[in-house]
């Protein structure tokens, strides 16, 4: 474990950036640093109920999320509060930034959606990419962002996706 271990710092606040303002800030629980990915547990931490139609977050949901500092995604395991595997939203970021007890990731508007089965799987907000206006301010994030989609997309349609979160 690094400096930022469980040992030193059982809790992290989690905070999601996007266009410089943060969009949520929530406490979590880590589970794991090993100076690469960091992994945390919290529960649904929005307002209400979030019905996308192929899914619904709501309160008792608890999510188990990977972060990581050299990759341009995080992936959030969804379950309900019984336990049940919701499945797995992504999140196309820059890579997270753990500074004492502060997860700093910032959001680039791309998503992407597993179901538990593995059957449905979803990019999102691609329309919300191209209107943020990265691709003209910055171009090389720009390209890191769309990689990391479409390596979460293939990552996703495999049978190996779960052992990305071991």
């Amino acid at each position: 474990m690094s400096a930022n271990s469980a040992e030193a710092s059982p809790e992290v606040d989690v905070v999601l950036v996007k266009a410089g303002r943060t969009k949520i800030r929530y406490a979590s629980e880590l589970l794991h640093d090993d100076g690469t990915r960091i992994a945390v547990r919290a529960p649904w931490a929005g307002a209400g109920v979030r019905d996308f139609g192929f899914v619904r977050f709501e309160g008792g949901d608890v999510f188990t999320e990977y972060y990581w500092r050299d990759r341009w995604y995080s992936v959030k395991e969804v379950r309900t509060a019984a336990g049940a595997l919701k499945g797995w939203y992504c999140d196309v970021t820059r890579p997270a930034v753990l500074t004492g007890t502060e997860l700093v990731v910032e959001d680039l508007d791309l998503d992407l959606w597993r179901s538990a089965d593995g059957t449905d799987v979803r990019r999102l907000d691609e329309d919300e990419f191209a209107e943020s206006g990265l691709a003209e301010r910055d171009p090389e994030a720009a390209a890191a962002a769309v990689a990391a989609l479409n390596e979460l997309d293939r990552l996703a349609r495999g049978d190996g996706f779960t052992d990305l979160l071991e």
